[in-house]
């Protein structure tokens, strides 16, 4: 379908946007953030997929009598770890959108 004038121009880079944006995402996958917390007991290392790619738990943290204690720092690690994966999505779609919110890409 063939858009007169300008819309056809704004139809053209919004393909274009579209398809840097899932080359980013797509190229997201291979890049990791890292998060750690108790002193570096707990770290999690997690791609800009939001997928958990290691987690690293140091042994004297793990105590079979504190077990909520260990399952915190996880938490906390993964949760970390994902805010900084979303910061790492959402600079590399800013430089596609220049700052442009698009529905379902927008973190």
């Amino acid at each position: 379908m063939k858009f007169p004038g300008n819309l056809g121009d704004l139809m053209s880079q919004f393909q274009q946007m579209q398809q840097g944006m899932t080359q980013v995402r797509e190229d997201l996958k291979h890049k990791e953030v890292e998060a750690s917390v108790g002193g570096g007991m707990v770290k999690v290392k997690m791609n800009g997929a939001h997928e958990v790619i290691a987690i690293t738990i140091e042994k004297e943290v793990v105590n079979p009598d504190d077990v909520s204690m260990l399952q915190d720092l996880i938490k906390s690690a993964v949760n970390e770890a994902s805010r900084k994966s979303q910061e790492l999505l959402k600079e590399e779609l800013s430089k596609i959108t220049g700052g442009l919110p698009i529905p379902g890409f927008n973190v």
